[in-house]
């Protein structure tokens, strides 16, 4: 199933479904640190959910994709269209 996964990662890749973005980590990170403190005590994020929205936010994402409810409400909570 794992190499499957990874053949079906790899032809997204090649055929332009899927592109890797660069980040700029320390903003990433900076970005992190100011969604943690406005929003970990009243939503209660975790950190890699801190994390990936802030990724989200530093690549310029309009929307954003998660089936984490407390993520989605991060994300919502910044202004990004959290779907499904």
């Amino acid at each position: 199933e794992a190499a499957r996964v990874l053949e079906t990662l790899h032809a997204n890749l090649e055929g332009g479904a899927l592109v890797v973005a660069p980040a700029d980590w320390s903003e990433v990170h900076s970005i992190a640190e100011q969604l943690s403190a406005q929003h970990t005590v009243a939503i209660g994020n975790r950190s890699l959910d801190i994390l990936h929205v802030a990724t989200a936010l530093h690549l310029g994402a309009k929307q954003f994709l998660t089936l984490n409810a407390q993520q989605a409400v991060l994300a919502k909570a910044v202004g990004l269209k959290v779907k499904p």
